[in-house]
């Protein structure tokens, strides 16, 4: 009975070993992400302008490199589309405005696994400016402005914080995030009123390879 119950201690043993090793949150991936941003913006120093939020294209690649079962780290490089809306009166004219910023984004997550399906992140954030567009409306008339990243009245590296969850369904992964920036958008102090920072809420859909 008693050499019974050690052969049953072994296999049980075994068996518990083997299903931790095959638990997902201790092995690496990488894998292919894409959604949406819906962004916003506030002033850093408190001007009254009316945003409204705008959505805006997010994707590109993630991995995933466990320290041990609970944590782990998440780099991501995402091309971002984030920007606003805003309408007021100009010499007593109403006008509208909207602006869309393409960034690369790397945000740098610390990863938190509780269990297998739910993985929390959290961490910095660096965004590099690719490409900016506004669009200023009064009456009929709508005047397009571009700019590139040689602009240097626009600050192209910013740094911001991201936190948020994924929800692991086998090899999908479906994400949502909330991200701010630290910095402003003024490069050399001079650009134009409203000064801001992003703000986001972002959702995609991944598939890890």
């Amino acid at each position: 009975m008693k050499k019974y119950i050690i052969i049953c201690a072994m296999f049980l043993s075994v068996g518990i070993v083997a299903k931790a090793q095959d638990d997902p949150r201790e092995k690496a991936s990488i894998g292919v992400k894409a959604g949406l941003n819906v962004s916003n913006v506030w002033d850093s120093e408190g001007q009254d302008f009316d945003a409204d939020p705008k959505a805006g294209f997010a994707g590109g690649v993630f991995g995933s490199i466990p320290i041990g079962m609970i944590l782990g780290f998440q780099p991501e490089v995402l091309i971002s589309q984030k920007g606003f809306r805003g309408s007021g009166t100009l010499l007593g004219t109403d006008y509208s405005f909207a602006r869309t910023s393409t960034y690369i984004d790397v945000p740098l997550q610390l990863q938190i696994k509780p269990a297998q399906f739910l993985t929390i992140v959290v961490g910095p954030q660096y965004s590099f400016l690719m490409h900016q567009k506004n669009v200023f409306t009064v009456g009929q008339s709508n005047i397009v402005q571009e700019f590139d990243n040689e602009n240097d009245q626009i600050r192209k590296n910013i740094f911001g914080a991201v936190t948020g969850v994924d929800v692991n369904i086998s090899h999908i992964v479906i994400s949502g995030r909330m991200g701010w920036d630290m910095l402003n958008n003024n490069g050399d102090g001079t650009s134009t009123t409203p000064r801001y920072k992003n703000r986001w809420l972002q959702l995609t859909v991944g598939v890890k390879i």
